[in-house]
């Protein structure tokens, strides 16, 4: 008898119908791949079985019984936990106290923080997490807050664990430590459903694995049966493989972005850069790699303009952007693809049309005197609906109704519609499935193809190493070290500079990043 069965699972959307008729059976002890393109109801099923949604029809049974989850809490209840993709902890508090907030040990009203830790020690131990109960979140690395999301889900006493891409953010060196854990929870009885596009890491990982599209169940396989061709295949009717992307030869041309001696911080904030010091090219792709934390962020808002408290010059074409403000940056040549597309990248509750023209709505092509010209906006939002393969009925349906490759796709094409003179690009591909990710890689190389200057910040070891003409690593708020030479490097080697374990000296970096040939802007 399988420990869990979801079973004719249907759950409708005003015009989606997210999942139908969907059967899902997970085996007591296994490591389970759930797979398939954005959109394909993965986290609906996942949400309903976690009690954050209701499905309209079907049933959950937990060892043969019919159980209904109506919350998380209930959920949890029964010993299933989620740890999502982005992370629900206080960073104020202690690891300790994020454990047992809601749980806390107590006697007369006091909560007894002593066995608070005892009990996060014992655990952490167990598992061979290597936690500090005492330490404030806020100073943990990802791959540290992830083990507190995971630990948290295992006090309360979770049996099944939810996975969201796990791996999305950690290193190399991370993801091996967390998949040494989880085949420690493995075989102490545990079961996990491990939710992934990376199809590399469920070959390694997992047992079984269940593939969804269009919001429906296309098939069930043992892992060690196929190959990642085949998943590719069940997935997405296709093989999709970073070697089908067309990297151009392009000379490099000229300096289209200078940062020079920029620094940010002080001892009373978090956030902080030292001596930053690099330039692109147009024509050049640059990649920047770093864990979480070190400076990577800090570094896109001054370039970006949203950060103006700086130490320092950035040049754009030439211009200080300093004593300008994002409109005019971007009036430059600026475009931005954001990290987190629903904060920063797109208004939930407008149109896909609307969130097209936001950045341009004031340009004469698209806007008169007092009015703006519908036809002319309509014409250009499903072209690039069209070009950007963006799965929709209408441009004029809500973006907030697409799945997250899609949205992605929106915030791309807005990005790309006005040929920048430099775009960065801040985890395009993160949290979206192989084939948006490849198209969205595609155009970024037919950016870098049309002479555009592009800055890439990814997570994805691979991506940056397929993309980028030159990579630059950020570590402690500074740059530990630069590549030129392509060839020379590869995901160990990224990921020692990434943890800080290697670092180059002043002479290396300014050697690898050619300073003795120019450090003007053009």
């Amino acid at each position: 008898m399988p420990l869990l069965e979801m079973k004719g699972i249907t759950k409708i959307y005003p015009g989606v119908v997210a999942n139908y008729e969907v059967d899902l059976s997970i085996e007591e002890g296994e490591i389970h791949a759930l797979i398939g393109e954005n959109g394909a109801g993965k986290s609906t099923l996942m949400n309903i079985l976690f009690g954050k949604a209701q499905s309209d029809k079907g049933e959950i049974r937990l060892r043969g019984t019919p159980v209904k989850f109506a919350s998380p809490l209930a959920a949890i209840e029964h010993g299933v936990g989620m740890v999502h993709q982005h992370f629900m902890l206080a960073e104020d508090l202690t690891v300790a106290e994020n454990i047992i907030l809601g749980r806390e040990p107590a006697r007369w009203g006091v909560v007894n923080y002593e066995n608070a830790k005892k009990q996060v020690n014992e655990a952490a131990n167990r598992y061979n997490f290597k936690l500090d109960a005492d330490k404030k979140v806020s100073g943990l690395s990802v791959g540290a807050k992830q083990k507190v999301e995971i630990l948290k889900a295992l006090i309360r006493g979770s049996r099944i664990l939810i996975l969201d891409e796990p791996t999305a953010v950690l290193t190399p060196q991370e993801t091996e430590e967390l998949f040494a854990q989880l085949t420690i929870l493995k075989k102490d009885g545990y079961t996990i459903v491990f939710i992934s596009h990376k199809l590399d890491e469920i070959k390694k990982i997992c047992d079984r694995g269940t593939v969804m599209r269009r919001g429906k169940v296309t098939g069930t396989f043992h892992v060690s049966e196929v190959s990642i061709d085949d998943m590719s295949r069940l997935m997405i009717g296709r093989v999709v493989s970073a070697c089908n992307l067309e990297k151009p030869e392009v000379e490099a041309g000229e300096v289209v972005l200078e940062v020079k001696k920029a620094a940010l911080g002080s001892k009373n904030r978090k956030a902080f850069l030292q001596n930053i010091n690099f330039f692109v090219r147009s024509g050049e792709i640059l990649g920047i790699a770093g864990v979480e934390g070190n400076g990577q962020e800090e570094l896109v808002q001054i370039v970006t303009g949203f950060e103006r408290n700086y130490i320092g010059k950035v040049y754009l074409c030439g211009q200080d952007i300093m004593p300008l403000d994002i409109d005019q940056i971007r009036k430059i040549g600026l475009s931005y693809i954001p990290e987190d597309r629903m904060v920063y990248g797109a208004a939930k509750d407008a149109s896909i049309s609307d969130n097209m023209i936001s950045t341009m709505f004031t340009s004469k092509e698209l806007s008169g005197r007092v009015l703006q010209k519908p036809k002319a906006v309509s014409i250009l939002a499903e072209k690039l609906v069209k070009d950007f393969n963006i799965k929709t009925n209408s441009a004029k349906e809500h973006i907030g109704n697409l799945s997250g490759g899609n949205i992605q796709k929106v915030v791309v094409a807005r990005e790309l519609v006005t040929q920048p003179k430099l775009l960065v690009a801040n985890q395009p591909t993160r949290g979206i499935d192989m084939g948006a990710s490849m198209y969205i890689r595609q155009r970024i190389l037919d950016m870098k193809k049309s002479g555009s200057a592009i800055i890439l910040l990814s997570a994805d070891m691979s991506e940056l190493l397929t993309l980028s003409d030159s990579i630059m690593v950020m570590y402690g708020g500074g740059i530990s070290a630069f590549f030129s030479d392509m060839s020379s490097i590869n995901e160990e080697t990224l990921g020692r500079y990434m943890l800080g374990v290697d670092a180059m000296d002043a002479e290396e970096l300014e050697r690898g990043m050619g300073y003795e040939h120019t450090t003007e802007a053009v």
